[in-house]
């Protein structure tokens, strides 16, 4: 397998015994030279020697070195810089585009590497390396933890800048929008998210200081409104959004891609949506007042969010239930902090070049408690023990881009699984 080789070559993970080229001269590699993920040959800026003499330039690695030819090479000016070509299989003499022959090693991939790579991609145990994470030092599990988490904020700063541009830049919408994706609480995201770009920001604006009529947007888009339902509130909401729904020329979504399946009733649609209009009718500028916050607790009670009178005492329309008040419990708040304020934090302060703003978002991620969910639980149950929301952000990076897509050899604990002999 090519990429195993590649592998072996980039950690030097090679046969004990004295390394020759195919025509019998000796090779000492000073330096493998920086992986390339592009176009262009496979490692840049190699050092090695060869037969005592120093050479500078590119690696490139094949299965079969008659590869060479198959990829065009032989015709690409490109790799004119290559100074050694590796194959675990030399079934032929590979030449630069002016015809110079290359020199050649070639290199098998060791057994225990390919053993252990087909542990990781076969294992029935999750994860695959869970033998090794008990042995591993603190300083390397730290390392690459830290590094997660810069992962993880890099991608979900990818994804605000992806709704920014389709909010036309604006920083507020991008904002609401993500919010909204992150009130649905995993279950119902992508659907808030959906529901989000279908409100009219800039006409709910316009009723802003009304609660009432912000709900009758909020519900009508969401399809919630097109039943009949005996009940005087419903009916009033209904009446407010097919007026608001003629005057902006509002689309509504349709009400069936709602999710209720195992969800308590705290966590239906309906409560979600009636407090993220409330915090929308409160709070004038939502992201501009978070960004002032230098506190979390500043920031938690900003997104403490209530609800109208009508949802104490109903969980859906015209269903009454005991008057309860409807509030945001701290570990939800927390949940917003974590991935969508830290969020925001970290990608407008890289936005305006704020250094402050980004080390504030690493901040508010060290200061929260480690989150809670089956991800966390399974690194912990493996001696993986997070101490703070910015662990348990770089545990879901490490699951969802490394485990789950058999990246175990870009993966640090991978490696060390790897190199074992």
């Amino acid at each position: 397998m090519e990429q195993l080789l590649h592998y072996a070559w980039k950690h030097k993970i090679f046969p004990l015994k004295e390394l020759r080229t195919t025509l019998g001269e000796t090779v000492e590699i000073l330096d493998a030279g920086l992986h390339n993920t592009n176009a262009g040959p496979d490692f840049f800026n190699a050092k090695i020697k060869i037969a005592g003499t120093l050479w500078v330039g590119n690696i490139e690695i094949h299965s079969f070195s008659s590869d060479w030819y198959k990829h065009g090479h032989h015709h690409d000016a490109a790799y004119d810089s290559v100074i050694l070509h590796i194959a675990e299989t030399v079934d032929t003499e590979v030449i630069r585009s002016n015809g110079e022959t290359i020199p050649q090693m070639q290199l098998a991939c060791p057994e225990t590497l390919r053993m252990h790579y087909h542990e990781l991609c076969h294992a029935d145990i999750y994860p695959p390396c869970y033998k090794i994470i008990p042995e591993l030092p603190p300083l390397l599990a730290h390392s690459w933890m830290n590094t997660l988490q810069s992962e993880r904020l890099e991608q979900k700063t990818k994804q605000v800048n992806e709704r920014l541009e389709r909010c036309n830049g604006n920083w507020e919408d991008a904002f609401f929008i993500t919010l909204a994706r992150n009130f649905g609480f995993s279950l119902n995201g992508e659907t808030f998210e959906r529901w989000a770009n279908l409100i009219p920001l800039r006409a709910v604006d316009k009723h802003r200081d009304s609660l009432f009529q912000i709900e009758a947007i909020f519900f009508g888009q969401a399809g919630f409104l097109e039943e009949e339902i005996c009940d005087e509130y419903y009916e009033k909401l209904q009446k407010e959004y097919l007026y608001l729904a003629h005057k902006f020329g509002l689309q509504r979504m349709d009400s069936s891609l709602w999710r209720f399946l195992r969800l308590r009733p705290g966590n239906f649609p309906h409560i979600r949506m009636a407090q993220l209009a409330w915090l929308y009718y409160q709070s004038q500028g939502l992201l501009s007042q978070l960004l002032e916050c230098t506190a979390i607790e500043q920031a938690r009670a900003i997104l403490s969010a209530g609800t109208s009178e009508y949802w104490e005492t109903h969980y859906r329309f015209g269903e009454p239930s005991p008057k309860r008040r409807k509030t945001l419990s701290q570990s939800s708040v927390d949940l917003l902090l974590i991935n969508t304020v830290s969020t925001f934090l970290f990608a407008y302060g890289l936005h305006k070049n704020d250094e402050k703003l980004c080390q504030r978002a690493i901040r508010f991620l060290e200061t929260l408690k480690p989150e809670n969910n089956y991800i966390t639980r399974m690194w912990d149950d493996c001696g993986l023990k997070a101490e703070s929301a910015a662990d348990t952000q770089a545990l879901i990076q490490l699951k969802k881009e490394y485990c789950d897509r058999k990246r175990c050899l870009y993966c640090r604990f991978g490696y060390e699984y790897l190199k074992r002999k």
